[in-house]
Order: structure tokens, then sequence, then C-alpha cells
């Protein structure tokens, strides 16, 4: 006969599972505790109500009651569905008539075996009841051939061998419990029965018996005779068969030993989710694939996350999960999971939501689709994490990594990263570079503190950031170096304008401190692709350069092509000053000596020594112009061994020729003279070379004073004292004073040539000249002009009692040979 159950949930969901699983059976359907009754109003042939305890309107409890109360349902069998843990519920439901409870979550092959069992043993009362009036179907055959276990009159305990007609067993019970009907007779169901269910067991036996329940259903262990344990699904219910019969019962089993192994992995499994999300800094959820983020599932998680219940976004019942998304995430997130589903992979994706608080959380999500047989996405499943405190770490570092902490303003990193996007994103807009130097203000930190520059620099980001704007950004490249990164400006003459009123803001907050620095800018060229080092260091070096270029007034300085020939320049002078010392390289350094003539004797007493440069790209070089840049380098620490060992080279000739006395002078810089090598050096020369120490002179210039003074002082003294002619060069024009010359450990003064210039147009009182000359001897110091290049300067010198002069007038600076020459005839012919 069909058998026709009906489905009482209020959940949608759980009623099409259950309905589909029960296919073969005619199934109703209902949502809640009235609709069940007016479904069975409506039909008679309900054999089998499936209720859910927990319902609007009017709940399972009311339900059952309503049955109990109506003997037209007296013959309808109800399973209850309960949660796991509503113990009170599942035995107030069986003692309001329930045949069987099954707890959520439901798991389908656990419902199934159980109305199976329930439906078998409907079956048996029908067959019963056939037998009685239809002849055409036996007992025995639903009997035998069940494929549930079914034993009839069965005692708990073991029966008297004058009962045992009344107690009948099939094969399938006795191939479930493992004995015969023999041994079953002998043992008792009791004494099969494993110890932890054998209470609850005797307790609901003891109603039956009573008359109290007219049927009962569990779950129970049976214990085989090689004692293994079988799980079985058992109904018990009173079974009239003779009325002076004690034992007239049913019980049926069905194993279910694989399904319950099944169920315990299923709860480990559960018990593992649910530890895992409630450690979950977030919230799991299975949601429908539409423009709202449909949710089916939500875990409790959803609270602490978002501060909505879960039940809220569940089916957008208050509201859809796509309104907590922050709003510029919502398309980009549809985006993001349109194009992972097309390729079935996995999805990662971080975004901000709005909390009922109305705060921004930032979180990850992790999911992937879930797909029907045809390939269709059915629904979404995955996680959502709080990753706020990773996000804010995250932004930190990269605040950190693009700002100068010291300024707060963005540093020359980010720069370097701008000017390599914008050159892809703007190739042919207008852009620039403008280089603020004041390394002046380094000057202050010596003289105030460290704090005090630090106050100070602040002040003039604030004054510089008064001229930045939506197209001109500004940055801290390094010390007291700013850069404004332009974008967009019409011509060079707004570049200018603009430099001007930098230096007018920086002007009226650096005078007082005697400060200025330099403006450099850098145009950066329409579709010339130029690497940013670049970019940077050239507007560095235009920076450089306009250090000075106005006197007391910051300068302005573009990076041109002159500016760039002159750069080229210097490089083309390191790379050959480079060579210099390095062993099979041609070097391009030469000496000269330009004659020194003593007043008093009219003689040629010595030779200063010039280094000179040729370069095979740019001829002759200046010193004036390759020194410093040796001295910026430090090549002039090679240079100037090789200096000090060819001019003495040069004044072993001279001895070995006889001028004994002759004297050669070197001009050092400071960079070598406080070298902590160059006094050894020196001396391992002079004793190679085996030169008198007498006739050696070492010339520093004046300005070299105000770096280290009491160093180089010692520096010399020591030098002096070795017997080496010291000489301070230049004279007159930096540091020194006559009153300070007192103090250096020096033999005798060079009047630099500017002195010596004036001569030639102020009259004799008018000169100071003869006043310096005059003041030197008085502090016992010899005295040199250097640049005489006329008569009347050589009268006046002569006149003051100056010692001896070099310049044109005497001889131009002459190679070896011909500075040999000269001398034996210089001095023959006087």
């Amino acid at each position: 006969m069909a058998m026709k159950i009906l489905v009482v949930d209020d959940s949608a969901a759980d009623r099409t599972i259950i309905k589909a699983m029960l296919s073969d059976y005619e199934v109703l359907v209902a949502y809640d505790g009235m609709e069940a009754m007016r479904q069975l109003e409506a039909h008679n042939d309900i054999s089998l109500m499936i209720l859910d305890l927990n319902m609007p309107n009017m709940n399972g409890f009311e339900v059952l009651t309503a049955l109990q109360s109506n003997e037209r349902y007296k013959g309808l069998r109800t399973i209850i569905l309960t949660n796991y843990d509503e113990l009170e519920n599942e035995i107030k439901g069986l003692q309001l008539g329930a045949v069987d409870y099954i707890r959520k979550p439901i798991h389908m092959e656990s419902l199934k075996a159980r109305i199976e069992i329930h439906i078998e043993l409907l079956r048996i009362q029908h067959a019963l009841e056939q037998k009685l009036f239809d002849q055409g179907v036996t007992f025995d055959l639903i009997f035998q051939q069940a494929p549930i276990g079914i034993a009839i009159a069965w005692n708990s305990e073991p029966i008297l061998t004058g009962w045992n007609k009344y107690l009948t067993t099939n094969p399938m019970f006795e191939k479930i419990t493992g004995r015969n009907k023999r041994e079953l007779i002998r043992v008792g169901w009791a004494n099969i029965t494993h110890p932890l269910d054998l209470e609850e067991d005797m307790k609901n036996f003891v109603k039956l018996q009573s008359g109290e329940i007219n049927e009962y259903a569990m779950e129970k262990r049976l214990i085989r005779p090689d004692g293994s344990i079988v799980w079985v699904q058992m109904v018990v219910a009173s079974l009239v068969l003779s009325g002076g019969h004690q034992y007239n019962h049913i019980c049926l089993i069905q194993d279910i030993t694989e399904r319950k192994a099944v169920e315990q992995a299923l709860i480990e499994s559960e018990r593992s989710k649910s530890v895992l999300l409630s450690h979950l800094p977030g919230l799991a959820y299975r949601c429908k694939y539409d423009q709202d983020w449909t949710m089916l599932y939500v875990s409790p998680g959803c609270v602490g996350l978002t501060g909505y219940q879960p039940e809220s976004l569940v089916l957008n019942r208050d509201l859809a999960f796509n309104d907590l998304i922050a709003p510029e995430y919502r398309e980009p997130l549809w985006q993001a999971w349109e194009s992972i589903l097309a390729n079935r992979q996995s999805f990662n994706f971080e975004y901000e939501i709005i909390t009922a608080e109305g705060t921004r959380k930032w979180v990850l999500e992790l999911g992937e689709g879930v797909y029907n047989e045809q390939g269709e996405v059915e629904a979404l499943e995955g996680i959502i994490v709080d990753i706020t405190a990773r996000k804010t770490i995250e932004n930190t570092l990269k605040y950190n990594s693009e700002h100068d902490s010291w300024t707060g303003l963005y540093n020359q990193g980010y720069l370097e990263q701008l000017l390599k996007m914008d050159a892809r994103q703007y190739p042919s807009q207008n852009r620039a570079l403008i280089s603020v130097n004041l390394s002046p203000v380094q000057t202050l930190t010596t003289m105030y503190g460290f704090h005090y520059t630090q106050d100070l620099i602040k002040q003039i980001v604030d004054v510089l950031s008064a001229h930045c704007s939506e197209s001109r950004q500004l940055f801290h490249a390094y010390e007291n170096r700013f850069l404004f990164y332009w974008k967009g400006y019409t011509d060079r003459a707004e570049l200018m304008a603009l430099c001007e009123s930098i230096a007018n803001s920086l002007d009226r907050l650096l005078s007082i401190e005697r400060i200025v620095g330099g403006i450099g800018v850098m145009e950066i060229d329409s579709g010339c692709e130029q690497d940013t080092d670049v970019l940077l260091k050239n507007a560095l070096i235009a920076s450089e350069r306009a250090i000075g270029m106005e006197d007391g007034e910051y300068g302005i300085c573009f990076y041109d092509e002159a500016l760039e020939e002159e750069i080229t320049r210097e490089q083309e002078i390191m790379r050959e000053l480079g060579k210099i010392g390095i062993p099979g390289e041609k070097s391009g350094l030469y000496l000269n000596y330009q004659p020194i003539l003593d007043l008093t004797t009219n003689q040629i007493c010595g030779f200063e020594a010039l280094a000179r440069l040729s370069c095979e790209k740019l001829g002759p070089v200046s010193p004036i112009e390759f020194i410093p840049i040796a001295e910026k380098t430090k090549l002039i620490l090679p240079i100037g061994n090789i200096v000090i060992h060819t001019a003495l080279s040069f004044l072993r000739k001279l001895e070995q020729g006889g001028h004994k006395n002759t004297t050669v002078s070197i001009n050092l810089s400071v960079i070598q003279l406080l070298n902590h090598s160059f006094s050894d050096y020196l001396f391992n020369v002079i004793t190679e070379l085996g030169v008198n120490p007498a006739n050696i002179g070492l010339e520093i210039t004046e300005s070299e004073f105000s770096s280290d003074y009491d160093e180089l002082n010692r520096i010399l003294g020591g030098l002096r004292s070795a017997g080496l002619h010291i000489a301070i060069d230049d004279f007159g024009t930096g540091y020194s004073s006559l009153a300070r010359e007192r103090d250096l450990n020096v033999n005798s003064l060079k009047i630099d040539k500017s002195f010596i210039n004036k001569l030639e147009y102020l009259q004799p009182e008018e000169a100071i000249t003869g006043d310096v000359i005059s003041m030197a001897h008085k502090l016992g110091h010899i005295v040199v002009a250097e640049g005489v290049e006329t008569e009347r300067q050589k009268r006046y010198l002569v006149n003051c009692g100056c010692d001896k002069i070099q310049g044109f007038l005497i001889s131009k600076a002459l190679d070896e040979i011909r500075a040999i020459e000269f001398l034996k005839k210089y001095n023959a012919s006087t």
C-alpha cells in the first residue's frame, strides 16, 4: 500500500530536502502547526507525521496535545524533530504520544532509516490486519523477507520453556544479533543490551508492559557473542496475540552501525567546526550568487564582526549583506567574483564593511563557488575575517616607508615611484622638479644644537607647504633639502615666478639666521625617458650650483645644456684624474716649475712645483678647475703623493747638479695634511731620494686654516721641526690676520697676486703691501710676493724689503729641463 507522510517544519529548506529524500512516498507538507491540523483534517489516510517542535503560530507540543485529545488520530505515528541538546523536549514529546525523535542538524540517512522502520511497522500492522480479512497475503512471507529484524513476544529475561511457542524471530533479527532463536530465548534481550543503554530500555519496557505507553523507539547497542558491538534503531510496540499472555509485544530492529560511525564522525566534524568558528575572527557563510549576496547561512561570528545578529542577514530579513559593504567596494567585489567563478578558482579579496555602529572594518573574504550538475553556480561558500589590525599595521608601515618621520612629508623614495608612474601615464605633460637646497642650515646645528635646527626645519616646511597645490607636491629629499614636483605648469616663466616666490618666503624666515640657499630646477622633457635617479641628481646639482650665485640672496639655477656641458666637463676631468696612479694607465698629470727670485742676491733660489693636467678630450685644464674636483673626490691623496715624489725627484736632480741650496716648494691640500699617513709617506720619499729637508718647502693656502686650525698647526709644527720650510700661500685672501699669524708654525708668507696687481695703479703711500711686509718681518717671517709681472711692482717690493718674488716678470712655469737651463743661465748672468 502507498504510504502518505506529512512533513511539518517552518524551514522551507528542510521541508524541501526531506520531501526530496522521501520521493518514494506520497509526501504532504505544512509550514506550521495550524497548517498541519488542516492537512490532517483534509486527509484521513496520513500514516506518518514528521513534526518540528519549534514553529510559529502553533508549535509541535500543541499539535501533539491536539492529537491526543482526538480519537481519530490514535493510529497516527509521529516522529518529532529536536535540537541536539533538547533532551527535556524529547522526553516531553514522547510523553505526548510521539513514537520517535530525530535531532537537528538532520542527518538524512538517519532520518531515512528511522522512517523506513516505522513504515515497516505500519506495513506489518496492516499485514496482520490484512491477514484476517484477506487470505491472499500471508504474514509469514512478510515476516521472513522483511529487511529489518523482527521479534514477537520477546522478554527481557530468559523465557520459560512453556512460553517458547509465543516467541518468534525472523532471519534478519538473528543476523543482526548474531544469535539464533534458541540462544535468544536462553539469554534474553537484557543480557545482550549494552550496559549504558539498558536503564533507558528497561524504563521504557516497564511503561509498555504497564500500558502507560503503547510503543517506544530508541537507538541502542547490542553485544554479539564475539563481543563486538552493533548499533540498532529499535521500535518496541504492544501486539495483542493472546489475551492471557503477558509478553504480547513486537520488537523491530535495523542495523545502523555504519550510520552511527558516520554520525560520530559528523559530530566530531561539527565539534571541530564549532571550535574553529568560535575562534574565527569573523563569520562563515553560504549565500546566493546575486547582487544582494542573499545569505542562506551565517555563523554566530557575524555579531562580533558586523554588530548584526546572523538571522538579520539570512534571506535579507532586516538587511542584505551588500548593504554592509562600503559603497566603493561593491562593484569591484562583484567583478572579482565574476572573474574567479568563470574559471572555477578560489576567491580572495580585501575590502571594507560598515558595521552596525557605523565604523569601518577591513575584511578578507575567502570563498569558492558551489556548482550544480549543469555547471551553474548554485551558491557561494566561504569565510569573512576581520583584518583591520593587520591593515592598520600595513598602512602604518606603508606610511612610514613613504614619509619622512621628521617632517611628515612624502620622502624621496615615494617621489621616485611617482615619477616612474607619471612617466607612463602623462608622457606629454609638462613636469618639473624644483630642488630647494638649504644645506647651509646645518651650520646652525653646531652653534645652537640639533633641536634648534629641527624646530627651524619644521618652520621651513610650513613656509614651503604654502606653495603646494593640487598639481604641486612637496617632498623631503634628505637632510636640509626639499623637492617640489610640479605637473602641468605652463612655461619656464611660471617656474621662475614660483622659484622667486619660494625664495622670498624663505628669506623672510631665514634672513635673521643669515642663511641663504639655492633653488635648482630640472625640467623633465616630454616623451623623453630619463632615469629617476638622474633626474633627482640633476635637480640637486642645479640647486648646489645656485648656492652662492647671488651674494646674500637665493640663487636660482635651471639645469640646461650649459650646466650639463659643465657637468660633462667635470666628469671628464674626474675620469682623467681617476687614471692617475693606476698601473698601465696613461696619465695627463705633469709638473711645471716656476722660478723664485731672491731680491737680496738677485739669484734664482728655488722653484714652486705647479701641477698641470692635460686631458685627451679637453686639452690643458687649469689647476683652479681640477684641484677642487680632486679634493671633492678624495683623488687629491694619490695625486698629492705623485706630485711629492715627482717634485722631490726634481729636487734631487738640482742637488746632484750642484745646486745644493736651491729649494722646491710643493702646494698641499688640508685633506693631505690631515691624512694619518701623510707625514710617513713624505719622510719615506725624502729618505728614498736622499734630498735635504731644508730645501723642501710646503705651502698651504690661508683659507685652509678655517678647518681644524689646532690640528693643522700641530702637524705643521712637526714638519717645521724636521727642517722643512712652511709657507702660507695666497696670504691676505682668507682666514688669517697678522695677529693670528704670530701663532702659526710657518717660516714665510706668500702675498697673493691680488695685492700685487694693485701696485700698478695705487700710489706707494696708498698700498698696504709694504705694511704687510714690515709686520711679517717683525714676526720673523720671510715674505714672498706672487704674480709679479712688471718692473714697477718689483721696485715697490724691493723698496719695502720684500725677500723673494715670483711671476711672469721672472719667468713662467717651466718643465724640468728648461727650468734647470733657466736656473743656470740666470744665475750665471747676474
